[in-house]
C-alpha cells in the first residue's frame, strides 16, 4: 500500500501524522510512504530523517493525495484539500464529523473510507483520542493561568492564590481523560476545584484520587448553574463518542459569572458544550461574550507538537500498520476497534452519532 502524509495546514498546526519510526515499520512491511516536504519540521523532524527511515519526499500536497491509497493526517481535511481527495481513498485522521456537515457530505460524495481516530474504540476506551485528551486537559490549565491574567483579558486571578488570599475557583465539567488531566494540573497549582459528571462512579474514582482537594457534584442543570456562578474558570471537557457535544452551560448561566471570568471549551471539536462556543485558532484564540472571556481553539495540542506528535504516533501506528497490511475493507470486517472508527464508507454515513447530527438515513 502507498501511505501518504501531507503537511498539516490548519492554523498553527505543527503536528505531523507519522514519525520516522513509523515510516520504518511500514517500509519494513513493504509499504511505500510519501511525505510532503517539510511536513515534520514543526515537530522538529527533518526530511532527511524520514528519507533514512525509507520514505519518499514529494513536493506538494497534490503529489501526496494523487498517488496514495491511504491518507494519514492529524486534523480533518480543510476546504482547500477537499478537491485533492481521491475517489474511494482511505482517510485516517481526527474527523469530528458530528460538528462538520460540509466535510461529511464531501466524504460521502467522494466515496471516501473515512476512519476517525476519535471513534476507534477498545473495551469502551478511545485509545487514539486519549493521548491528545491528556495533552489538551493539561494545556487547559496552563492556558488558563495565562488568560486569567489581566493583560490577556482575564480578571487578574492567580490560580493558587497566596497566603491570605483565596485561590481561583475552577469548575471542570466532565470527568473523563480531559477532565482528569485538567484536575491534576489545577490541583497542582493550588486552585479550588469542582468537577461535575453524570457518571457517579467516575466521581467516586476522582474522590478516591484527590480526596478533600476537590469537590465532586452530580452533573445536572441546577448544579452546573450554581458552580458556574461561582467560577473564575470553567473547563468544558464533555465527550460523547462520535456525537455532537451536548450544550450544558447556557448563555444565561454565563451571565451570572463575574466579568472577565474565563471559559475554555475543550469540547469545541465536537461542537462545544458551552452555548456561546465558536471555534477559534491559535492565531486568534479568544473572544468575549457578555463580558466573559472565551478560549475555544479547536487544535489545542498543536501548540506543543514535539510532545503531541510522538504521543499520537505511538497510539496510531498499530492501527496504521493493520490498515496498510489488510486494507480498509478487510480490516473493518475483522477488527472491531477500527470498525467502530469507520464514519463514512462507500458514500454512506455509518457512524450513528454523525447520522443523527445531520438527520442522514
Amino acid at each position: 500500500m502507498i501511505v501518504g502524509i501531507p503537511k498539516e495546514i490548519k492554523d498553527n498546526e505543527r503536528r505531523v501524522a507519522i514519525i520516522p519510526a513509523g515510516v520504518a515499520e511500514l517500509t519494513k512491511r513493504n509499504h511505500k510512504v510519501l511525505i510532503e516536504r517539510g511536513a515534520g519540521l514543526g515537530s522538529s523532524i527533518n526530511d532527511d530523517e524520514y528519507v533514512k527511515a525509507g520514505a519518499k519526499i514529494v513536493e506538494s500536497p497534490k503529489d501526496v493525495f494523487k498517488n496514495s491509497d491511504m491518507i494519514l493526517k492529524v486534523k480533518e481535511p480543510l476546504e482547500s484539500e477537499y478537491d485533492l481527495l481521491q475517489d474511494r481513498q482511505t482517510l485516517f485522521t481526527y474527523l469530528h464529523l458530528a460538528a462538520n456537515e460540509k466535510l461529511t457530505r464531501v466524504l460521502m460524495k467522494k466515496n471516501i473510507k473515512a476512519i476517525a481516530y476519535e471513534t476507534v474504540e477498545v473495551n469502551g476506551q478511545l485509545p487514539l483520542l486519549k493521548p491528545m485528551s491528556e495533552v489538551a486537559g493539561q494545556m487547559s490549565i496552563i492556558i488558563a493561568s495565562q488568560y486569567l491574567q489581566h493583560m490577556y483579558g482575564g480578571k487578574g486571578v492567580l490560580p493558587g492564590g497566596v497566603p491570605g488570599v483565596k485561590q481561583a475557583e475552577v469548575v471542570v465539567i466532565g470527568a473523563g481523560v480531559v477532565g482528569l488531566n485538567a484536575i491534576k494540573m489545577a490541583v497542582g497549582m493550588g486552585a479550588s476545584v469542582t468537577v461535575l459528571d453524570v457518571n457517579i462512579d467516575a466521581l467516586r474514582r476522582l474522590d478516591d484520587m484527590f480526596g478533600s482537594r476537590i469537590k465532586t457534584l452530580a452533573s445536572n442543570t441546577m448544579n452546573i448553574a450554581d458552580a458556574v456562578e461561582r467560577a473564575d474558570l470553567v473547563i468544558g471537557a464533555v465527550l460523547i463518542p462520535g456525537m455532537k457535544a451536548p450544550t450544558l452551560v447556557t448563555r444565561d448561566m454565563l451571565a451570572t459569572m463575574q466579568k472577565n471570568s474565563l471559559v475554555i471549551d475543550v469540547a469545541v471539536d465536537q461542537g462545544g458544550c458551552i452555548e456561546t462556543t465558536t471555534p477559534t485558532t491559535h492565531s486568534n484564540p479568544t473572544f468575549f461574550v457578555d463580558g466573559i472571556l472565551h478560549y475555544c481553539v479547536a487544535n489545542m495540542p498543536g501548540a506543543v507538537p514535539n510532545t503531541s506528535t510522538y504521543a499520537l504516533s505511538n497510539a496510531t501506528m498499530p492501527y496504521v500498520t493493520l490498515l496498510a497490511d489488510m486494507g480498509a475493507d478487510r480490516v473493518v470486517r475483522e477488527n472491531e476497534a477500527l470498525a467502530k472508527g469507520l464514519n463514512v464508507n462507500n458514500g454512506r454515513v455509518v457512524c450513528s452519532g454523525v447520522a443523527e447530527a445531520f438527520k442522514i438515513a
